[in-house]
């Protein structure tokens, strides 16, 4: 794994994803974690930082008119230099403890589709948030290594990491990826779908917090195949009265919305099975597919992706963990 690391070992690793900034250092591992946004005070130039993270996540669809919340990224890529920055600024302070970092080295890690211009936005941020060296690393990889795969034998291994902003598919021997493939859908995809569809069926607004409870409390009723019915109450805005509301939403009519969803992924993952080449094919079909990132327990993926290809697919233990955890062993080479 020594060959993935700069000349200059690093302090610092950062898992920066679509939902949640991740920050490890060296020797103390993670410390920091909360959500990868900010709220930005004033209009055009004259901007300050008015909150980020937690207590910026508080204020989603709640910011009167001179707050705005920034997502610095969306489905997985850099979409806005200054809040990355500002959220980066922010993580770094927070994670600082007693040490008095100038210009620490770091790796960052980055989907293994971004372009130059999208890898290039996120080293300029990075440096203005004030890091020194900066290594970027696919999360792909780091996840896997997180995982526990043995990325750097002769043996090929497959995993899907499913993130919020978006999902890749990844083949590794050797300690490099052989083959890839990506479909820039995630979590908040979801969130997004599961809102629509409440939308056109019930005539019902619901926010981006109520659609992220939607998918968790669906998540929750169908882990535990709930005795408590086949229906999910939510909270929102009625059209056809303007009043709000809370109603009751059929789990048939979600595992709707989640089938579409996860079948974008599936065909994602045959396209690089096709791919493969066949002795890498022979150890995927003795070792299987291994799921990572966050929506990786997003219910029906795990048994679509098995049904489509006929192999066998686990869930990593604690699989939003994956990437940060990957990051940290790197840091500890």
């Amino acid at each position: 794994m020594t060959s993935f690391l700069p000349q200059r070992r690093p302090e610092i690793a950062i898992d920066f994803g679509t939902a949640n900034i991740r920050v490890l250092r060296r020797g103390d591992g993670l410390v920091f974690d909360e959500p990868s946004l900010c709220c930005i005070a004033g209009k055009h130039n004259m901007t300050s930082l008015f909150a980020a993270g937690r207590e910026a996540y508080a204020m989603i669809d709640r910011t009167p008119a001179a707050l705005r919340i920034a997502r610095p990224l969306c489905r997985g890529v850099l979409q806005d230099i200054d809040a990355a920055k500002r959220v980066l600024r922010y993580a770094l302070s927070k994670s600082r403890g007693r040490s008095r970092w100038r210009t620490p080295a770091a790796i960052i890690g980055v989907p293994a589709d971004a372009t130059q211009a999208e890898r290039g936005a996120m080293l300029t941020a990075a440096a203005d948030a004030g890091l020194g060296p900066i290594t970027l690393l696919t999360e792909p990889l780091a996840a896997a290594i997180g995982a526990g795969l043995a990325v750097d034998e002769a043996a090929g291994s497959m995993i899907v990491e499913c993130g919020a902003g978006t999902t890749e598919v990844a083949v590794f021997s050797l300690g490099g990826i052989c083959g890839t493939g990506s479909v820039r859908i995630g979590g908040d995809t979801l969130n997004r779908a599961l809102a629509d569809q409440v939308h056109l069926q019930h005539k019902f607004l619901i926010g981006d917090r109520s659609a992220e409870q939607l998918k968790l409390d669906y998540v929750a009723h169908k882990g535990a195949r709930s005795a408590q019915g086949d229906a999910i109450p939510v909270s929102g805005r009625c059209l056809r009265t303007g009043l709000p509301k809370t109603i009751a939403i059929e789990m048939a009519d979600l595992d709707r919305v989640v089938e579409k969803h996860v079948a974008q992924i599936v065909k994602v993952v045959r396209d690089v099975l096709g791919q493969t080449a066949p002795d890498l094919s022979q150890d995927i079909h003795d070792k299987g597919i291994l799921l990572t990132g966050g929506s990786a327990l997003v219910p029906l993926m795990r048994t679509m992706i098995a049904d489509a290809t006929g192999l066998e697919v686990l869930t990593a233990d604690e699989p939003a963990q994956c990437v940060a955890k990957g990051l940290e062993r790197l840091l500890d080479v």
